[in-house]
């Protein structure tokens, strides 16, 4: 039986770890205030914990105390996201939060139920500018040669950057997923077309899900950094669309030695558009869990009516970085209990 994360055995096995990454969480710091940024911390009890489909919750039971307010239902926070862009509207300019999070189910050498996400947003910063700065970001933090697994990379090599339709035509066999716009229909047709094997009962995106899990992730980040761009406008989540080509939208994923460490956006600021994403994640939340779930944030889109500047965004797994620069196999070695 492995002993308890207490136990001064196992504590001394994982202090170099945990050394490496105080020392992190220093040098995180000090990169974003000496560019501008101003660390805040925000609710982690909320009445709405994140916008992805797919996440799953911890809900917990405020009970009113003397009549004040209503009694309701509240959850831990997936992300501080929304918060950290209800500051963008308030005026509070450039923020970054180390932030505690939870979600539901996720428990793996990668995942922890409970875990720290590093989000930064700056007013102004479009879509290759977060790209630059995420890449001084992780240059700045990160030994020359981290390595997970079996996949090595070198971060003194510039991170290269491959949208996600050139990712389906190199590794798909040509499959031009931009060209299926969510239709379940189409892209079946397409991924039959390349040779792939697709069920009937799979929608659309059970099959890119599958197909970028199966074929497309294993190649990135391997040698060098990856960022995987410009994903179809289907999964847009909070990002805007690209003007450039709708059926995309400027939203990117980093993969470093195999591992997916961050997801960022070119932020949706229009409230109609993001009303409409919200109503339809809930309803697709529902029929995918058969919960009920939360209600769509209103206190979020009546700030985005106020007025939200253009900005970019990023949410980076603190946890996962912490294992590649420690040299760590799994997140529990990294995690103090």
């Amino acid at each position: 039986m492995p002993l308890p994360p207490w136990h001064p055995e196992a504590f001394a096995a994982r202090l170099p770890f945990l050394e490496r990454r105080a020392e992190l969480t220093a040098a995180t710091r000090a990169f974003f205030v000496t560019r501008g940024y101003r660390e805040v911390e925000t609710p982690a009890l909320v009445p709405a914990p994140g916008a992805e489909v797919h996440l799953r919750a911890f809900v917990t039971r405020y009970e009113a105390h003397l009549g004040q307010g209503a009694s309701r239902d509240l959850w831990l926070r997936t992300s501080p996201e929304l918060a950290l862009k209800r500051l963008l509207v308030a005026g509070a300019g450039p923020v970054f939060e180390l932030a505690r999070v939870w979600r539901n189910g996720e428990t793996s050498p990668r995942h922890a139920p409970e875990f720290t996400m590093l989000e930064w947003y700056r007013p102004g910063l479009g879509f290759d500018g977060l790209m630059a700065e995420t890449e001084e970001y992780i240059r700045a933090v990160a030994p020359r040669i981290v390595a997970h697994g079996d996949a090595t990379t070198d971060l003194s090599l510039a991170f290269e950057r491959i949208s996600m339709a050139e990712a389906f035509d190199c590794w798909c066999n040509g499959l031009d997923i931009l060209a299926t716009k969510g239709d379940a229909a189409l892209l079946h047709a397409a991924a039959q077309a390349a040779g792939f094997t697709t069920r009937a009962d799979e929608g659309w995106e059970d099959v890119f899900f599958r197909l970028l899990l199966e074929h497309i992730e294993p190649n990135l980040g391997r040698g060098r950094a990856t960022f995987l761009t410009h994903w179809p406008a289907p999964q847009a989540a909070l990002a805007r669309r690209d003007p450039a080509d709708p059926r995309a939208a400027l939203r990117f994923e980093l993969f470093v030695a195999g591992l997916e460490l961050a997801n960022a956006f070119d932020e949706l600021t229009d409230p109609a558009e993001q009303r409409a994403r919200f109503i339809a994640d809930t309803a697709e939340r529902r029929r995918i869990s058969g919960e009920h779930g939360w209600e769509v944030d209103e206190d979020f889109l009546a700030a985005l009516e106020h007025g939200m500047p253009a900005a970019s965004g990023i949410a980076l797994g603190f946890d996962r970085l912490a294992m590649l620069v420690a040299g760590a196999r799994e997140i529990g070695d990294v995690l103090w209990l």
